[in-house]
């Protein structure tokens, strides 16, 4: 079956405002069996990665940090932008370091989604990084104060159910996660 059926003919695409991390802009379609001309919103940001880094001993760095628009601290995996021309799988081992003080020897690609495709263009990948240790002091940017801990991965479990993880791209990291895992939270076999 074809889905051109459902495509908006885009008439005219106008830029918006340039807002450092992000960029706007609107689109005007047209309605694929009316015809009327409607205008969307549109949201360019740069790539995503995030980072479920397990230690040795099957344990999951996190970090705590203050988020503006929810105005509370939340509980994440390390991650993300993607800087210009850089590969995702080198912005994880850099997020991951530069957030945390751990680098990994081992990484894996875990999935990659759109975090909101009815408003923004980019993507997210999320990798699991393998045998992580503190190698150097967290170095994060000007925009952040973090916290790190670790987590067993029954109690990520749990705090997955109980709300305590609640940022909808490390909840969906972690469903990646539990696919590779044959539906749970464990190390990945090899």
């Amino acid at each position: 079956m074809s889905h051109d059926s459902l495509v908006w003919r885009v008439i005219e695409r106008v830029p918006g405002h340039d807002y450092g991390i992000f960029r706007t802009r609107f689109l005007d379609a047209s309605h694929p069996e009316t015809g009327a001309v409607r205008r969307f919103s549109a949201i360019d940001c740069a790539d995503w990665v995030n980072v479920i880094a397990l230690t040795r001993d099957d344990r999951v760095v996190l970090v705590r940090q203050y988020r503006h628009a929810a105005e509370t601290v939340c509980l994440e995996i390390p991650g993300g932008m993607v800087d210009p021309g850089e590969d995702p799988g080198a912005a994880a081992a850099r997020e991951l370091l530069e957030e945390t003080g751990y680098a990994a020897p081992i990484w894996r690609r875990l999935g990659e989604v759109r975090p909101n495709p009815a408003i923004q263009d980019n993507r997210l990948t999320t990798w699991l990084a393998l045998d992580a240790e503190p190698v150097a002091a967290a170095t994060p940017d000007g925009g952040e104060v973090l916290a790190t801990e670790t987590a067993s991965l029954p109690e990520i479990e749990a705090m997955l159910r109980d709300g305590r993880i609640d940022h909808a791209l490390v909840v969906v990291a972690f469903a990646h996660l539990a696919l590779a895992g044959g539906g749970r939270l464990v190390r990945p076999p090899a």
